[in-house]
């Protein structure tokens, strides 16, 4: 199991496809964050209250969370209403006039940036010639976001969602070596949630490129929690609502300490994001790596016409 199967998945990844043909039996992560505290995060008042129904507890603000204080959980923005109804017909009609690819856990995607290795460290422009035009806007509008001051895109992913393929994914931090502290994702066509759960680096430093962080931690938007801050979490699970038209930003805390992932019993109907990544700091402008960047940055200030250009092919790990 550890080739890529005919639906895309490999190893431990599964969508309804490969469980049925190959008798797969999968983790139920549901299963698994039930024996958890579940705290869900409301986007009104940017704190996190009890329970593991988002919309219960974001239709709790308006009566004033009973009463109940919450608990900070710094490290996310969530803009609802972020795209209008408009934006999002034009952006859905883009991107489902290119190919599309299959990836792991019942997704498709259709990727623009540069070609990664994330266990050699190795970095190559490969097909990367920039954006499709229809998505400019989105770009441009980051401009407008204080936390996204100076953010530079340098990959920019659709991902699909379906239950019909009971498209997940696994609980993950991403890469650390060049993804940068912000995570960003704009959310299309339904509702969804980001479950999150804490992670323990204890046994496996390197995992996710995480010690690589000691060289720009320094440079984070927000202090990574201590020890103590972390412990009050021991087996929680925190719930971040991802509505559509939204768009989240995480950073800190979420983005270096907790693992996330989106449960199959989330996707209730196909949901489209399109993601968003920086590089790190060492491959910015003023860091020990531009050298090897430099070309990318040139290749993502170009937004190309997907009607009357052909689409380059997705970029894969090198």
């Amino acid at each position: 199991m550890d080739h890529p199967r005919p639906c895309g998945c490999k190893g431990r990844r599964t969508c309804l496809q490969c469980e049925k043909d190959f008798a797969i039996e999968r983790i139920d992560y549901r299963d698994v964050f039930q024996t958890c505290k579940a705290y869900s995060y409301c986007p009104h008042c940017n704190r996190i209250y009890p329970g593991w129904d988002t919309d219960r507890v974001m239709e709790a603000h308006a009566g004033g969370h009973d009463g109940h204080p919450g608990e900070e959980y710094p490290g996310v923005l969530v803009a609802l209403d972020w795209v209008s109804e408009d934006e999002e017909r034009a952006l859905m009609k883009g991107i489902d006039e290119m190919p599309w690819d299959g990836s792991q856990s019942g997704r498709r995607k259709q990727n623009f940036g540069p070609k990664t290795n994330f266990k050699k460290n190795k970095l190559q422009l490969g097909q990367f010639r920039g954006f499709p035009q229809f998505s400019k806007f989105v770009q441009d509008r980051f401009e407008q976001v204080p936390l996204m001051a100076n953010f530079q895109t340098i990959e920019q992913c659709s991902l699909e969602y379906t239950p019909e393929r009971g498209a997940s994914i696994d609980p993950h931090i991403d890469d650390c070596w060049i993804w940068g502290e912000r995570i960003v994702t704009v959310n299309l066509l339904s509702d969804s949630v980001l479950t999150m759960s804490r992670y323990s680096a204890e046994g496996n430093a390197t995992r996710y490129n995480l010690h690589l962080v000691d060289r720009y931690q320094d440079k984070l938007i927000t202090e990574l929690a201590d020890d103590a801050s972390m412990e009050r979490f021991e087996n929680a699970v925190v719930r971040i609502p991802m509505p559509r038209r939204s768009l989240l930003v995480m950073y800190g805390p979420p983005r270096y300490q907790w693992e996330h992932c989106v449960l199959r019993e989330d996707i209730r109907e196909r949901r489209v994001c399109l993601a968003y990544r920086e590089f790190t700091p060492m491959y910015l402008q003023e860091g020990s790596e531009y050298a090897k960047s430099e070309e990318v940055f040139c290749k993502a200030q170009a937004f190309w016409d997907h009607l009357q250009e052909e689409v380059p092919p997705v970029n894969g790990q090198a």
